[in-house]
């Protein structure tokens, strides 16, 4: 936040688009799917006006779309915080459900990772020793 900034002072649309790295479409879309904990409050023109923990909130958001968590479940886990205490297990219990996909989808990827440098390592040696001509040639 800039010096003159405080916590409290109301942040614009595009501010918060800024802030998020999010679309002003795509606010304007996670507000209608009852994505943000609160409601959005508007000036006397209509004009959304956004809080500091509006943009913290939202970061998390981003952060579970990011790494794949379905707009369902971000909207259930948007619903158990905007209710209230009492309901922490739940939470608990999506997100690490969550992490649990996600954990899956890092090994997978290293799974790839290692196919991939087997292939690079390949391809290197054998330029490096001249005789990478016909490596994969389909016409052999």
């Amino acid at each position: 936040m800039a010096a003159t900034e405080t916590a409290t002072e109301p942040l614009s649309i595009g501010e918060v688009a800024r802030r998020t790295g999010l679309s002003i479409d795509t606010l304007r879309f996670y507000e209608r799917e009852r994505l943000l904990i609160g409601p959005v409050e508007r000036t006397a023109g209509g004009r959304r006006r956004y809080t500091a923990f509006d943009v913290e909130w939202l970061l998390i958001c981003v952060k579970l779309r990011e790494s794949g968590m379905p707009l369902a479940e971000l909207r259930r886990f948007a619903d158990l915080v905007r209710s209230g205490p009492g309901n922490e297990a739940e939470r608990l219990a999506l997100l690490d459900a969550h992490r649990q996909r996600v954990d899956a989808r890092i090994r997978e990827l290293e799974d790839c990772r290692a196919v991939i440098s087997r292939k690079v390592d390949i391809y290197a040696e054998h330029l490096a020793r001249g005789d990478a001509a016909g490596l994969w040639d389909p016409t052999n």
